[in-house]
């Protein structure tokens, strides 16, 4: 197979269907592989869950993390704002007794005042101020979250600039809207892990399952750009890219 044939077999994987929040597709077969974090959000939180009776999970996508996590305390729901994985979460989550609500605005989530015990928030957007409303005194609040030029690399290749709405959420400003808020940070921590593609097709199936890193993303809009990337896969053997996460368990006060 040449080159060219090459490429445009692997830019077939964008076809490829991706539901809830699963990319094992490319990482179950090694052709995306991510250096590991100095932490471990899910032991974090699945030690938190052991303590908590009533919990929420913030942006469950399909559910598929959070059901890990079992044995729940009698309470829990999951919110996921994102419409095609409300019925994926719902199936794989309510049978272990688990409310799934689908949710539009972070300021305005459906739950009373001072609902909850703990609130686990992966890569999910949250209001500082929203969260204060729904914990109770002393609540745990558990978020990894994605840095705002997270896989920056990604976006100099294709001459796209990063979303400016998000380039400068970083833990700092983070921990300053939680402080303001009514938090006490306990914890935090901050890395910039290594993110290797080791094929073409393995990018462009990852661009399209996150539409916010390349917002218009397209095979023909971008047919060059990714030529040149494939091309320096072949020559190097990989492409590596940064992520950006940040970690912070905090206390309502």
């Amino acid at each position: 197979m040449d080159i060219d044939a090459q490429f445009l077999h692997y830019l077939k994987d964008v076809d490829h269907d991706f539901t809830g929040w699963d990319f094992s597709f490319i990482t179950g077969t090694g052709r995306m592989q991510t250096q590991l974090l100095p932490w471990s959000y899910g032991s974090i939180a699945k030690t938190a869950i052991q303590q908590s009776e009533f919990m929420l999970d913030m942006g469950t996508g399909g559910g598929e993390f959070l059901s890990l996590l079992r044995p729940f305390p009698d309470h829990v729901y999951a919110t996921e704002g994102y419409e095609p994985n409300v019925a994926i979460a719902k199936k794989r989550l309510e049978p272990f007794g688990v409310k799934v609500l689908e949710f539009i605005d972070d300021s305005d989530l459906p739950f009373d005042n001072g609902r909850f015990d703990l609130i686990l928030n992966q890569h999910e957007s949250y209001s500082a101020l929203e969260l204060q409303r729904i914990s109770s005194s002393g609540a745990n609040f558990i978020t990894q979250q994605v840095g705002g030029t997270d896989c920056y690399q990604i976006n100099d290749k294709l001459g796209v600039p990063l979303n400016k709405e998000f380039q400068n959420w970083c833990l700092e400003t983070a921990l300053k809207e939680l402080d303001e808020s009514g938090f006490r940070v306990l914890e935090s921590s901050e890395a910039f892990p290594v993110q290797r593609f080791y094929d073409i097709g393995a990018l462009a199936y990852y661009l399209k399952a996150i539409p916010w890193q390349i917002p218009d993303f397209n095979i023909q809009a971008y047919m060059n750009e990714l030529y040149n990337v494939h091309c320096m896969i072949k020559e190097k053997g990989y492409f590596d890219v940064n992520q950006h996460r940040f970690l912070i368990k905090a206390k309502a006060r």
